[in-house]
Order: structure tokens, then sequence, then C-alpha cells
């Protein structure tokens, strides 16, 4: 039937993205790895050390993974080209949209399995810590910063990550001045790292009696979360420690104690917060993991020129500096002006749908052509 060539064609046209992603995934060497972590499981020795087999048990999980999402994807199309020989065999004009709706089902599996294979870096698959910071604007930035938390954590959710805010200053008269979250996932960092720098909001500023038009801006920081056992030297002398009263919005013991912990990197000017923990010792500890996790991406940048990968540039929260505009006056779009994906519906993104930024930023670095 000629309802179902346009079908047939775009199946005819997956064999090639289908040899890519299979490259990509590097199935073959996975499952010899996959075969000598179960071997190493069957030893005696395996669950002496708990850290190591649940990091082995974790691996081994995030291999199996790949081969389940790859079968899954060639499943799907086996089942669009069943469809497709019975609708054909049988004249069956009422079986297309049942093909149109596995075809777009396998697509959609397509891309996601695509951009998964994109996300190889090194610390791809880490947690990530994302910091937000209000910037030029005062109490309408500190709104924008509430607001970017939000879409954040929403954006975490559906994708079944957890967070924990680590660190959190109120605005003086309303928002978030700052906060720091740990999102937890696999894959976390790879996906957020595309959300590091400055974004831009223009809206009627609902702080502004004379109803006009203004523009706020508010930093994002992501980081990847590097385990606690990294191997770097810090001179307790180059360290200031000063503790303060914890500030959040609730909280059983917040306000309470001086428990809150900032400490400052002398040397490089690296400063890290924490407040999340119930003991002044935890947020100490905490915030150390933090700083080590900084000067070793910082030494790593150094020695390996990766700092486009690891952390990018840091921007003035200001004007020329964004690298994503949110507008919702006089008419709603949401602009990445590194990759030039824009989505007219701005709620939407609010609300946590930013993976189409994401996706895009990851296939614009994929394809070189990120900006020297």
């Amino acid at each position: 039937m000629v309802e179902l060539d346009q079908y047939r064609y775009k199946i005819g046209n997956y064999e090639k993205p289908l040899e890519e992603i299979k490259k990509s995934l590097d199935l073959e060497n996975k499952q010899k790895r996959i075969e000598e972590l179960e071997a190493d499981m069957e030893a005696p020795w395996f669950w002496d050390n708990p850290d190591k087999s649940q990091i082995a048990m974790k691996e081994l999980k995030s291999l199996k993974d790949s081969f389940e999402s790859y079968n899954d994807l060639l499943s799907g199309l086996e089942d669009a080209k069943t469809l497709i020989e019975m609708a054909d065999e049988e004249n069956d004009l009422s079986l297309v949209p049942e093909v149109d709706a596995e075809i777009t089902a396998f697509e959609e599996k397509l891309e996601s399995l695509r951009i998964e294979t994109l996300l190889s870096g090194s610390y791809d698959k880490n947690n990530a810590i994302l910091s937000l910071h209000a910037g030029a604007g005062g109490t309408e930035s500190c709104d924008w910063c509430q607001m970017l938390m939000r879409m954040y954590t929403r954006w975490a959710d559906s994708h079944g990550y957890s967070t924990e805010v680590i660190d959190y200053l109120e605005g003086e008269e309303a928002g978030v001045k700052s906060v720091t979250i740990e999102i937890s996932g696999d894959n976390a960092y790879g996906h957020l790292k595309s959300e590091h720098g400055v974004h831009r909001l223009v809206r009627i500023s609902p702080f502004n009696a004379a109803g006009k038009r203004q523009t706020s801006f508010v930093s994002c920081d992501v980081m990847p979360d590097i385990d606690t056992d990294i191997d770097i030297e810090i001179n307790d002398d180059d360290l200031r420690i000063d503790t303060y009263r914890s500030s959040g919005a609730g909280g059983q013991h917040i306000n309470k104690t001086s428990s809150a912990i900032r400490i400052t990197h002398l040397p490089t000017g690296v400063v890290v917060q924490c407040q999340n923990e119930r003991s002044q010792h935890q947020n100490k500890d905490k915030a150390m993991q933090m700083l080590k996790a900084k000067l070793y991406l910082m030494k790593q940048e150094e020695n390996a020129q990766k700092s486009s990968d690891i952390r990018g540039d840091v921007k003035d929260i200001n004007f020329g500096n964004q690298i994503r505009s949110y507008v919702l006056q006089p008419y709603t779009m949401v602009k990445d002006h590194r990759t030039n994906k824009d989505i007219g519906n701005a709620q939407s993104v609010l609300d946590g749908n930013i993976d189409p930024f994401i996706n895009a930023y990851l296939t614009w670095v994929s394809t070189g052509q990120m900006a020297e």
C-alpha cells in the first residue's frame, strides 16, 4: 500500500544510525567486562569489601543497561516491520495509525540512546553539584534564582534523580540569593554540564510598581561530585574556615547553631560552603570534599586543558554573558545562545522541560561546533 511506503523508506534509513550507536556503545568490550565482573562476583572474597562490591555491582548494572537499551531499540524496530507486513498482507488501513505510533516510539528511543552515547566525558557519569547565584537585578534576581532552583529540582524529579540542598542563602526581601544542590543519579553531571553559565530573564517585574519590563541574571555553576578519596594535598595554613548560622527554608535545626561551614582556599580564592548536615563536623567534612573536588578539577584543567569539558569559563553575572535567555514579556520564548535552540513555551521550560536544550548542547559539542 502507498500509505506504508513512507514508513518503509524511514526504516531503510535507520540502518546507518543503528550501526553508529552500536559502535558508540562499544558492546563487544562491554560484554567482556560483564563476564569479568560476573566471574569476580563468584569469588568468595568478593563481598569482603562492601564499598568495592557495591561499585562493581553499579558498574555491572550500567553495562547491562546498555545492552537492554540497544536490544529494546531493535525490538521496537522489528515490531514496526511486523505491523507493516501485516497491514500489507491483509490490506488493512486501520493498522496505519498503529504503525505510525511504533515508528514514533522507535525514533524517540533512538534519539534518547544517541544522546546517551554522547556522555563520554571523564566525569559525565558522576552526580552533579549545581550552584545558583543571583546577580545584577537585586530582589528580582533573587526571585529568578528561586525560579531556576525550582526548574532544576523539577527536572531532576522527572528523571528519577534525588536532590539535596547543601547550602542556602535567602534573599533580603524575597527569593534566594544563592543555593547549592547535589543532584544524584546516573549521568547527572553529563546532562547538567550544559547548564553552566549565566541565565537571563526578561519579564514584567512583580516587584516594580510601575509595571516595567526588567532584566535579571543568575549564574549557574555545575561541577561533578568526585569521590572523597581524591589524591590531592591541602595545606592547613592555606585554609580560612568560618562558621555561621545555617539559614534555609525551614528545617528542624535551622538558625539555632553556628554549624554552617565556609572554607576559603587562600592561594586560589576558591570558596565552598555547606550547612545541610546535622553537625559542624559533618558540614566541614562535606565542604572539604567539595574543595578537594574543585582543586582537583583545576589541576586537571591545567594539566590537560580540559576546562571546557569540566567546568567552562566563569562569566560575570551581567549583560552580554548569558548562555540562555528566558523571555516572558512581550512574547514568550527561551533561547540558548550557543546552539540557537529555542522553545516558545517558556512555562514548560520553567517547569523543568530542559531536555531539548541539554540534547542540543551535547550534539553541538559532539559535532565540533563549540567555540574555541
